[in-house]
């Protein structure tokens, strides 16, 4: 059963969603509305900001060009944020595009771009994550965007983290081969998921993943993943045996 209706149109809105309320939007979120979604005065839309839940609201003109929206009614309240932390190392442009966009679809809380020593892309454009972020939310009806840190060192990343926060990291050299064995001992609720670089993380790298409490080293089968392949695998995993999906 669709927990959201498919077929409306749906837009973020970096505003509070209340009754009354009149939200000027950018010129970018206007053209779209009037001149590729061919909406007009009085037609109606979905909107969302992540905290505010899902609202109806209604377009309004003002002037020729400029485009208000007044939230009429809540469809959906707010649904809570996901509980998986997800750091990985950054790809290039396109496969970084893909992987964020599945993170969200994937109920991720907040991601982590982590700069390994194998790490190929020498820089992370966080208002292009964030835009990504955005997009697979309004398309498939997620409420709750994710948080998304500065690009941090492995071990900037992993002070950051609550120390009583499990820490699932993809390893080739794991022990247990079946993932679900693997992560037999470790609790439901709030998980952190590393994947690291298509090289591998180091030994050193690899020394101090293991050295944290909590640390969960798991197998993604006897096959070789391209990284953003290994994003999806393992997020589908987790979701299965820690997350929301049972």
């Amino acid at each position: 059963m669709a927990v959201h209706d498919y077929n409306a149109q749906r837009l973020y809105l970096d505003a509070p969603l209340t009754p009354g309320a009149r939200i000027a939007t950018s010129r970018e979120q206007a053209n779209y509305l009037l001149n590729v979604l061919r909406l007009g005065p009085g037609d109606r839309l979905l909107a969302f900001n992540g905290r505010d839940g899902e609202w109806m609201v209604e377009i309004e003109l003002e002037g020729k060009k400029a485009v208000a929206l007044a939230p009429r009614e809540q469809i959906r309240p707010q649904t809570p944020p996901g509980r998986i932390t997800y750091l990985f190392a950054p790809l290039k442009r396109a496969r970084l595009d893909y992987m964020v966009q599945k993170a969200v679809e994937m109920g991720v809380a907040r991601l982590c771009p982590v700069m390994t020593r194998r790490t190929v892309a020498e820089r992370v454009n966080l208002e292009r994550m964030r835009a990504n972020a955005i997009e697979a939310a309004e398309q498939c009806g997620i409420l709750s965007l994710p948080a998304i840190d500065e690009p941090a060192t492995l071990t900037q990343a992993l002070a950051r983290l609550d120390a009583s926060l499990p820490l699932v990291f993809c390893d080739e050299a794991a022990e247990v081969a079946n993932p679900v064995a693997a992560l037999a001992g470790v609790p439901r609720g709030e998980v952190g998921v590393l994947v690291g670089p298509e090289g591998g993380f180091d030994p050193a790298e690899r020394a101090a993943i293991l050295a944290r409490p909590g640390a969960v080293p798991i197998s993604l089968g006897p096959r070789i993943m391209r990284a953003d392949t290994a994003a999806v695998a393992a997020l589908a995993v987790i979701n299965a045996t820690l997350g929301d999906w049972g």
